[in-house]
């Protein structure tokens, strides 16, 4: 098969790489992946406390992920890479996951979706810090968007907390996109020389260790053997589905497009994402988060442009 060629950039700047169309399907997959697992997630932490789901699921995603490493990989990381990957998979995957679960057990699914979608601002402003990611003024203008439309979203939450949002899950959230940031950013360099299998595979692994250690008394006080079929499979859902499949996508689009230009299909996440906890539980959208929705998605397309 013949690659084709497109120009692709972060915001603001522009490059020329081959096959960027498979790359960007694929970048798609993985946003619908992510936005259903917020109805999944929301489904499965009504019945197990959110810190025991989180362990479980990112412990089965890591296992997963160092078979397919071992299998599929003759790389091995040095033990000073080892040690990085496993550091900065606390900030990915062990901070950011506590955030993202505590978070959305004081939120609805929608406003978890649309909160996070705050990542690719907040990445694209500590890539400008630490000097990796060059933003135009377009990119900045995307940027201030999506940042006015996570401000709606926020101010909406604190407005009608009696719809299940809360101030503090906003707040949680926050705090997961900027550790998200932080993380993708770091991270970058090692998708840059390594493969996307081992660097899923061992950062996560630093993510599990943290999780596990922050779940363990909710994990040790919930009955594993009253746990519902449908709720495992929810828990599975999230753990090989959004953790295996598509953060494997997501690191093998850094790779090719860096971590802003790969964090912007995240935005295609709250469209999806609301649609569905709209149909299945019942999540009807404010006009606070449409108005979000609408200034975030304006920014995608500014950035893009």
């Amino acid at each position: 098969m013949t690659a084709t060629t497109n120009h692709v950039g972060t915001p603001g700047r522009t490059s020329t790489r081959p096959g960027d169309f498979v790359t960007e399907a694929l970048l798609v997959l993985m946003a619908v992946i992510w936005a259903v697992n917020y109805t999944v997630a929301k489904f499965g932490t009504r019945t197990v406390p959110p810190l025991a789901y989180n362990a479980v699921r990112i412990v089965m995603a890591v296992i997963a992920l160092l078979v397919i490493a071992w299998l599929r990989s003759h790389e091995r990381p040095t033990r000073q890479d080892l040690g990085a990957l496993l550091a900065i998979g606390v900030l990915g995957h062990g901070l950011y996951q506590v955030c993202f679960i505590e978070g959305l057990a004081r939120s609805r699914a929608g406003t978890v979706a649309l909160m996070l979608a705050a990542s690719p601002a907040f990445i694209a402003i500590v890539g400008r810090l630490f000097r990796i990611e060059r933003v135009g003024k377009r990119g900045w203008t995307g940027i201030a968007l999506q940042l006015v439309g996570i401000s709606l979203v926020v101010l909406g939450s604190v407005a009608h907390s009696e719809s299940g949002d809360s101030p503090l899950g906003s707040l949680l959230l926050l705090a997961g996109s900027v550790f998200w940031a932080l993380f993708a950013t770091l991270i970058k360099r090692y998708t840059e020389r390594m493969s996307g299998i081992n660097v899923g595979a061992y950062s996560q692994a630093g993510g599990a260790l943290f999780v596990t250690v922050v779940g363990l008394p909710s994990i040790v006080s919930t009955n594993w053997t009253a746990v519902p079929a449908p709720v495992w499979a929810a828990i599975i859902y999230s753990g090989i589905g959004a953790l295996v499949v598509g953060n494997l996508i997501w690191y093998y689009g850094v790779s090719r497009l860096g971590p802003t230009r790969v964090s912007m299909f995240s935005n295609l996440q709250p469209l999806v994402a609301l649609a569905v906890a709209w149909i299945v539980l019942g999540e009807v959208p404010t006009v606070w988060q449409g108005l979000g929705a609408a200034s975030i998605m304006t920014g995608l397309v500014v950035t893009r442009a």
